[in-house]
């Protein structure tokens, strides 16, 4: 299973970290991803890394603003996120999949295991 949390209110060009906490599997051999959908719009890939290496990838609108991390001790997944604008309000969802499978870690539907959502608005 897993847990997101961290969402809320803020402001833009504020900051906030989403927290994905997983319990089963094996996180040291997962790749963690963060997905968001906003309201009307299709789920897009925001970000993912791959253990044990630590590789990351990130969607074009987030790079550079946006980082996710993992702490193998904690079972934990995070989202750092900066600079946030209006147009990241959506809700995010993480997810979990084997390292090593097939797939482009950027494809949801190569995902098997999602967390519920976390919301996140950005004022203008």
């Amino acid at each position: 299973q897993l847990q997101a949390s961290g969402g809320g209110f803020v402001q833009a060009g504020g900051s906030l970290r989403l927290s994905c906490a997983a319990s089963g599997g094996n996180f040291g051999a997962s790749a963690m991803a963060w997905f968001r959908q906003a309201p009307g719009k299709d789920r897009e890939f925001v970000a993912a890394i791959r253990a044990p290496a630590g590789i990351q990838y990130y969607g074009e609108s987030v790079k550079a603003l946006f980082t996710i991390s993992g702490d193998n001790s904690k079972n934990t997944a995070y989202l750092q996120m900066g600079s946030l604008k209006p147009e990241d309000t959506a809700v995010y969802y993480c997810a979990q999949r084997t390292s090593y499978g097939m797939g482009s870690y950027l494809d949801s539907s190569v995902y098997h295991n999602w967390g519920q959502g976390t919301e996140v608005t950005v004022s203008s």
